[in-house]
Formats: C-alpha cells, sequence, structure tokens
C-alpha cells in the first residue's frame, strides 16, 4: 500500500512533465517579463496555454533546482512541446524571438553595442558604426553622432533587429526623458540642446551621488562662463581604446579635441549617454560659487571656490 502512494503520484509527475505533449497547441509566443517568478512564469504559461498544469510544471522547477535560472524574454515555443522541454528551453534562452537588454547610465555607443553583441542581437560592429555614424536632429540642431541620445534603459529587443530600429527605440526614449522646457531650459543656458547632452555626458561619468550631479555641472557652466578649462579626466578617458585606473601626464599633453586641460569648452561630442539624474542636473544646474571638486573616495566630493581650497583637498582626499 505505502509503494502504490508513493508510485502513483510519482507516474502523474513523470507522465504531465515527460510524456505529456498536448501543449501547446499550435506554435505560440509568450513573454516573460523581467523579475517573474517561478510562480509567475507557470501562471502566464498557463494561461496561454503553453503547458497544462501549473502544479506539474512549478514541482518540475522545483525538483531541478530551476527557480532562479529561467531566462526573461520572448520566446516561441513550438507545438507539442514536454513541460521538461518547455523548461529546459527557458533555461536555456532557446528560440527567444525578443531578448530584455538592459543599458547601465554611462556606457558608450561602443559599449552599448558590445552589449547588444552579447545578449545576441547582432553583431557589435554594426552597431558601433551606425551609432557613431549617424546624426540626430533634435531641436533645429544636428548631432554628430547618436553618442549621448541613446538613453540608458531596459528594452525589449527583437533578435536580429537591425541597429537603425534599435537606435530608434533608444533616441525616442531619450526624448521622452527630456525635461518639457528642455528647449527653452538651453537657450536660457545659452548652449544648444546637443552641447547641453554633452555636458550631461561628463555629470554621469563624474558624478556617483544624484545629489551631487546638479552642483557638478553648476561648477562645469562656472567654469564656461569664466572661459576657463573644464578639466574633466573623463573626457580624456573617452579616447582610450580601453578604460585606465590612471590618467597621466602624457595624456595630459595629448592634443586631442577631447583633452578638455588643453582646449577651451565643451569636447567635440558627448561621452557617454548619461541617465535622467544627469540630465536633469546639465538643465537645472544648482548655482554655486564652486569652481572646483575633487573625489573624496567614497561616492561624494569636496567642492571648492578657489585653486588653494582645491588643493586643499587634494592633498586630504588623494594623497
Amino acid at each position: 500500500m505505502i509503494l502504490c502512494a508513493i508510485a502513483a503520484p510519482l507516474a502523474w509527475f513523470f507522465g504531465a512533465t515527460r510524456y505529456d505533449r498536448s501543449f501547446p497547441e499550435r506554435p505560440t509566443v509568450a513573454l516573460i517579463p523581467q523579475g517573474t517568478s517561478a510562480r509567475e512564469v507557470a501562471e502566464l504559461l498557463f494561461a496561454q496555454r503553453v503547458i497544462g498544469s501549473r502544479a506539474a510544471f512549478r514541482l518540475l522547477v522545483r525538483v531541478r533546482g530551476d527557480e532562479t535560472r529561467m531566462k526573461a524574454g520572448e520566446y516561441r515555443f513550438d507545438a507539442h512541446r514536454t513541460p521538461d522541454e518547455i523548461l529546459r528551453q527557458l533555461v536555456a534562452g532557446g528560440q527567444q524571438v525578443a531578448v530584455w537588454v538592459t543599458i547601465p547610465e554611462g556606457f558608450t555607443a561602443k559599449e552599448i553595442a558590445a552589449t547588444l553583441d552579447a545578449k545576441g542581437v547582432g553583431e557589435a560592429a554594426a552597431f558601433e558604426s551606425y551609432f557613431l555614424g549617424t546624426p540626430l536632429h533634435i531641436d533645429g540642431t544636428t548631432s554628430q553622432s547618436l553618442e549621448g541620445f541613446l538613453f540608458p534603459d531596459t528594452y525589449l529587443v527583437p533578435v536580429g533587429a537591425e541597429p537603425p530600429d534599435v537606435a530608434k527605440m533608444m533616441t525616442d526614449q531619450f526624448r521622452a526623458e527630456l525635461p518639457r522646457d528642455a528647449a527653452a531650459r538651453a537657450r536660457r543656458l545659452r548652449l544648444t540642446l546637443p552641447q547641453i547632452v554633452t555636458l550631461a555626458s561628463l555629470v554621469e561619468r563624474e558624478g556617483q551621488a544624484d545629489d551631487e550631479r546638479p552642483l557638478i555641472a553648476g561648477v562645469y557652466y562656472n567654469r564656461l562662463r569664466r572661459g576657463m578649462p573644464l578639466q574633466v579626466d573623463a573626457t580624456i578617458e573617452y579616447t582610450f581604446p580601453h578604460h585606465k585606473d590612471v590618467i597621466t601626464y602624457a595624456d595630459l599633453a595629448s592634443d586631442s579635441p577631447y583633452n578638455t586641460y588643453k582646449h577651451l569648452g565643451l569636447p567635440p561630442t558627448p561621452i557617454a549617454n548619461p541617465g535622467r539624474p544627469s540630465l536633469l542636473a546639465a538643465f537645472y544646474p544648482r548655482p554655486s560659487p564652486y569652481l572646483y571638486y575633487v573625489s573624496k573616495q567614497n561616492g561624494h566630493h569636496a567642492f571648492s571656490r578657489t585653486l588653494a581650497e582645491h588643493e586643499a583637498n587634494v592633498a586630504r582626499y588623494l594623497r
């Protein structure tokens, strides 16, 4: 009797997960959102008739230890697959028609292209070439490329999507994130909208704490008004093929237009793709008397009005 009591549930479990091919009744496309729990995946697949038993699928996930291994995305499920095959497809990320791609704030166009490649959307070289070779027309001005206008966010990107389609998705989101009075604010600040985005990209790469970003932007505006070089290390780093932990004196002597130690004004293009806090900081800088800042090595900065104060802060925090 005990053996029968054990054998019957086992027979049901193996039959329901390894042999039942009743579902899907036809090829079916289903979207698994990011952050979906194993229970929610089972409910979603059941609702779209990809599986026939929520309980059997949840138990299979638990037995195989796959609660956190299923990949979010948009899948094409062939007709008449067992729940075991469906789960293996979700874990492997197979037959996805669209994938979730997260672009962190501060990524460059090159880094975004590499991310799209790593996610299986398309080749990095094609995306990088398009991003850096295509201008954006905005507010009566034209940017040199899409650098700075590829808004950092999480996107559901079709596998095999062409660079223009992905670029449109990201630049449309950029436009949606701009303040409503962006054009008027840019004119009031005596910069073009692409120049504001360039300044925002500096804030993005230099700032860490969101509450300090408007203050950092204010420092840049103060220096621009006084005709002082911006002296932003991140603009020099933008020209490097790979990240360098230390900017050398040789780097500071380079004649690159991105060397804001040698050349006055903003660099010729954005140096990264800023997120919303940095964009807002560039459009709404915090007024202050500060002309300098230095990292405290804890995610925050010390601000100063004079070179003497700045050198004292450098000695305190960097030496």
